[in-house]
C-alpha cells in the first residue's frame, strides 16, 4: 500500500497545502500556543524554531510499537524542540536543548528517501507539530525521488484541529500521546492548561481522517490511529478517564499502548510527586483500567514490563 499523499500530489492538491502551511507561519498559529510570530522572517515563539526545521537525528528505529517496526524498522526523523515542553521529557536535550541542525526541504526530502532505501516500513516524524509546513514543503521533492511508503505523525497530542486538517489525506498513521486528563496537572507539567481538551479534539480529528489501525498481510501498519499513554506516578496522568474516553468516544478497537517506562528526567527530579519510577501495582492498575474500559487492542509489550516491575 502506497502513501496516501501520492494521490493528492498526482491531483495537484499538495501545493495548496504547502502554501497554506507556510502562510500560517507568517503569524504562527500552527499549534495551540498561538504565538503569532513571523517564523518566515526568522522570529521564534514557544517552539524556538524559525523558518527551517531542525533535525536532531534520523535512522531505522526498532523501539516503536510492533506494527510500525516490522522487520526493518520505522524510519524515524527526530525534530528538535517541541510545542509542549514536558518537564520530564526523556529526550530533554532535543526537546528543550534544541540539539540538531537546520535542514531545508531538499535535505529533509533526501533524509526521507534514504530511510526508504534502507528498507524502513514508514517515515516516522517524531515531534512534528511545529514543523508541519516544512514537512509538507519537502514532500514533493521526496516524491519526485521515489518516496512512496506511509507517513507517521508521532506527536505529543497538543494539536490544533485546524492544523491537523492540513494533513488530511497526507498522513497515513497518526500516533499521538494522550498524556494528561486533568488541566491542572497539564499546566504544572507542560504549561498547557488546555492540553486535555486539545488532545480530545485531536484524537477525534485523527480518527476521522484515518480510522482504526490497519496492517498488511505481515501485520505492518499501513493506515490508522495508534494512541500512546504514559502511566505516571500517583495516578497523575488520569489513566482511567483517558482509556474510558478512547473506548467510548473514539473506538474500543483503537490500538493503544499503555506505557510503563516513565522515569524522572529534566526538571522532574526536583518534583517529589514524579521524582520516581512507577511501581508494579500502579502499572497493573492502569492495564486493568484499560481492559475494564473495553479497549480491545492493547500493545503486547506490557507483558515484559509488568514482569520487570513486579520482580
Amino acid at each position: 500500500m502506497e502513501g496516501s499523499y501520492l494521490k493528492l500530489w498526482r491531483h495537484g492538491k499538495l501545493e495548496e497545502r504547502i502554501r497554506r502551511g507556510l502562510q500560517w507561519m507568517s503569524s504562527c498559529t500552527l499549534c495551540p500556543r498561538m504565538c503569532k510570530v513571523n517564523r518566515n522572517e526568522g522570529e521564534t515563539g514557544y517552539c524556538r524554531t524559525p523558518r527551517h526545521a531542525l533535525v536532531a537525528s534520523y535512522g531505522p528505529h526498532f523501539g516503536e510499537e510492533r506494527p510500525l517496526v516490522g522487520q526493518k524498522g520505522s524510519g524515524a526523523i527526530f525534530f528538535s524542540y517541541c510545542n509542549l515542553g514536558c518537564v520530564f521529557c526523556q529526550n530533554y536535550e532535543i526537546s528543550h536543548g534544541g540539539e540538531g541542525v537546520p535542514v531545508g526541504p531538499q535535505t529533509l526530502a533526501d533524509i526521507m528517501v534514504s530511510l526508504q532505501e534502507r528498507g524502513c516500513h514508514n517515515i516516522n516524524f517524531v515531534t512534528p507539530t511545529h514543523v508541519v509546513p516544512q514537512i509538507l514543503e519537502a514532500l514533493p521533492h521526496a516524491i519526485e525521488k521515489g518516496l512512496k511508503i506511509p507517513l507517521v505523525y508521532n506527536c505529543g497530542g497538543y494539536e490544533r484541529r485546524a492544523a491537523l486538517k492540513l494533513l488530511d489525506g497526507i498522513v497515513d498513521i497518526y500516533m499521538p500521546d494522550f498524556k494528561f486528563w486533568d488541566p491542572h496537572v497539564a499546566e504544572k507539567l507542560c504549561e498547557a492548561f488546555d492540553y486535555p481538551e486539545r488532545a480530545r479534539q485531536a484524537l477525534r480529528e485523527m480518527h476521522r481522517q484515518v480510522g482504526e489501525l490497519q496492517g498488511d498481510e505481515k501485520g505492518v501498519a499501513q493506515k490508522g490511529l495508534l494512541v500512546r499513554h504514559l502511566v505516571m506516578p500517583e495516578g497523575l496522568a488520569g489513566t482511567e478517564h483517558i482509556v474510558r474516553f478512547i473506548a467510548e468516544e473514539i473506538s474500543p478497537r483503537t490500538y493503544v499502548n499503555i506505557m510503563s517506562q516513565y522515569h524522572p528526567c529534566g526538571e522532574a527530579l526536583k518534583m517529589p510527586q514524579i521524582a520516581r519510577t512507577l511501581t508494579g501495582s500502579e502499572f497493573e492498575a492502569a492495564l486493568n483500567a484499560a481492559r475494564e474500559a473495553g479497549l480491545e487492542r492493547l500493545d503486547e509489550r506490557h507483558k515484559h514490563w509488568i514482569d520487570i516491575l513486579l520482580n
